[in-house]
């Protein structure tokens, strides 16, 4: 959700508002079939007080392709109800992908502003100091003769 309160009027998708008999006509089954779809748990629409079902246009759509994966595509109702699952744990998936995301992004972003603090906390009178390799030769020093005068 987005924060914003929703007007408690506001129709959505996801309204339940559509009774058996609008439904069948608007998504071309028969209202049998949609009882049995709702058996079968294809199409799961919303229940009111008394139990009678309420189907949202997002509803009405799944039905749609219920039929044409069935009719047109000759899919049985359980490779169905398989495509079904399958497609609702993409969308879920992929949603969770987003948010995994959005928090890599943000932990990302955090880190570049933490690491131009540390730089800019660096004092600039100070020079590296690179370790000095010891070794085993020999320096002979002569001091300079002073021709006389």
């Amino acid at each position: 959700m987005d924060g914003r309160r929703r007007n408690p009027y506001e129709l959505t998708e996801d309204t339940p508002v559509y009774v058996i008999s609008v439904a069948a006509q608007l998504s071309g089954l028969h209202p049998q079939t949609l009882r049995q779809y709702d058996r079968l748990g294809l199409v799961s629409p919303d229940r009111t007080a008394g139990r009678g079902r309420r189907y949202s246009a997002r509803d009405i759509e799944l039905l749609r392709q219920v039929q044409q994966l069935s009719q047109d595509e000759g899919i049985n109702l359980a490779g169905i109800k398989r495509i079904i699952e399958l497609e609702n744990q993409v969308t879920a998936l992929q949603s969770r992908i987003a948010e995994l995301q959005a928090a890599l992004d943000g932990a990302a972003a955090t880190m570049r502003q933490r690491e131009a603090a540390v730089h800019a906390s660096y004092r600039r009178d100070l020079v590296p100091y690179q370790e000095v390799q010891q070794t085993s030769a020999l320096v002979v020093w002569r001091p300079k003769r002073q021709q006389p005068e």
